[in-house]
């Protein structure tokens, strides 16, 4: 039996894109089974019911991967 998870979208800070069939690809806190909102970067369906692969950072993981971002040249 798959176990029941719950999610709650608590702020929208952005979307990356947009494929055809409208999924988009967002950068939201998400708090994951009622736990403290994480950023969560991952692909949602147009109503929000619907996800794709993603990652989940903390905001020291995300303040690591914005330092390592900035050393690329992109």
């Amino acid at each position: 039996m798959a176990d029941d998870f719950s999610f709650e979208i608590t702020q929208s800070i952005g979307e990356l894109s947009k494929s055809k069939g409208g999924w988009a690809l967002e950068l939201n806190m998400v708090s994951w089974g009622g736990r403290d909102a994480k950023y969560d970067l991952r692909s949602w369906s147009p109503d929000h019911q619907k996800m794709g692969k993603g990652i989940t950072m903390t905001r020291e993981e995300l303040g690591a991967l914005k330092t390592l971002l900035n050393t690329m040249d992109v």
